[in-house]
């Protein structure tokens, strides 16, 4: 929900017709009543001795935590943590949030699904997805709050229509001769296509002020024409692979159109209010590295480079699924933070990767959130330490899973914010 929901609903998509009515305020969990008792519950829930007893570290998080923070257009004390660590300035602690935070391992999430049952309801009435995006903020105090969308939500503003069904995940005509790529068109006025995600980042940012950085999410060329030719989500990515063997001008020519409306489409999202842009290439780790520099990489580029020409001190960070292989070429794209899965540590990518500036997020593999709270703490401190207090954001390596228990994500967000620097 990236789809990413990060989504990526992330069926993967990351998940994340318009609207024909104002629905009435949907009913959340019980610590939206009002604005200060969630704060005076989260401020209870980070004191909490649960890790370790370091009950003056806790103490620390929750001040932070619930800094007061002035509305929109005025100046503030402090600048969001995330935010900060995203551009690579010194912390006084490891921002920590997680991939596909929002959704379905949340009951408040499952039970908003039984009064919408539609992905696309519950990502395009504005009202649903604010207060779905503000459920682990309000939940964990994660120090990122997510937009609850998908990588494909933007393809109605190009012409190309999609459903996403519980069960089976996206849907979508298959987009594969020259007349149905020519029929995909760009995108001039993202404000009036995506109103709804103008006015759920708007609301985010009023509602988290400075207690936690906005991000936004966009998913990059290749993945989302994996989505276009395949007709949804696949295993062997055939029919993309086709189409680069057989008509490879056709799909250049489709993935310079996703490329121009993305990197407009992500702009669109900074302007509304995302503080952070998370891009996600989740299906581009299945191509051989000689396919990747034509296919892949080229595209990645333009996007970053358009975000970067009208928001260049907006940080980018890049997330690719099974990268262990591609960190080098990941950095290159001109992003300033590399989102990590399991399979390389920070040490070894701070190796590789010849800019010592780069940032780096993840990486603690989600299976891990199933494990005895004692090795869920071992995991994520050696996570942490290993990044060093700086240049460092720490999630998961992928989405978190859907069955994974409340208490296990909320352990391991507050054994992060436990430590301090």
């Amino acid at each position: 929900t990236h789809t990413h929901t990060h989504t990526h609903t992330h069926a993967h998509t990351h998940t994340h017709e318009h609207m024909m009515h104002t629905p009435t305020r949907p009913r959340f969990c019980s610590t939206y009543r009002s604005p200060s008792l969630a704060l005076f519950f989260r401020a209870r829930l980070l004191c909490l001795p649960s890790v370790g007893g370091r009950a003056k570290a806790s103490l620390s998080a929750s001040q932070r935590a619930t800094t007061r923070s002035a509305p929109l257009g005025l100046k503030m004390e402090q600048e969001p943590l995330l935010l900060r660590a995203a551009r690579g300035e010194k912390v006084e602690y490891t921002p920590v949030w997680m991939m596909r935070q929002a959704g379905r391992h949340m009951q408040c999430y499952r039970d908003l699904v039984k009064k919408y049952p539609t992905f696309r309801e519950r990502s395009e009435i504005p009202e649903v997805s604010t207060e779905i995006s503000m459920q682990p903020f309000d939940k964990y105090g994660v120090d990122g709050c997510i937009l609850f969308s998908d990588i494909l939500t933007p393809l109605p503003g190009m012409g190309v229509q999609f459903d996403i069904k519980e069960s089976s995940g996206p849907k979508l005509p298959p987009v594969r001769t020259k007349e149905e790529i020519d029929n995909i068109y760009i995108q001039k006025d993202w404000a009036t296509a995506m109103p709804f995600v103008k006015q759920t980042l708007g609301e985010l940012r009023t509602r988290v002020g400075n207690k936690a950085t906005v991000l936004g999410f966009v998913g990059l060329p290749y993945t989302l024409a994996t989505y276009l030719i395949e007709g949804g989500t696949s295993k062997e990515y055939l029919e993309i692979k086709k189409m680069m063997w057989s008509e490879p001008k056709m799909l250049h020519t489709m993935l310079e159109k996703l490329a121009e409306n993305i990197g407009e489409y992500a702009n669109f999202q900074i302007q509304s209010g995302a503080q952070v842009i998370q891009v996600f290439d989740s299906w581009a780790g299945s191509l051989s590295p000689e396919d990747y520099d034509v296919f892949a990489l080229p595209y990645q580029k333009m996007v970053v480079k358009a975000i970067k020409d009208k928001n260049p001190t907006t940080p980018v960070i890049i997330y690719i699924a099974k990268s262990g292989a591609l960190v080098e070429r990941m950095a290159s794209t001109g992003v300033d933070c590399v989102s990590l899965d399991w399979t390389v540590s920070i040490e070894e990518a701070r190796r590789r990767i010849d800019n010592k500036d780069m940032i780096f997020q993840g990486n603690l593999d989600p299976s891990i959130l199933y494990a005895p709270d004692h090795i869920i703490k071992e995991r994520s401190e050696a996570i942490v330490k290993m990044g060093g207090g700086r240049n460092h954001i720490m999630n998961l390596g992928h989405g978190i899973e859907a069955t994974t228990s409340e208490e296990k994500a909320n352990f391991f967000v507050k054994t992060v914010q436990a430590m301090k620097h």
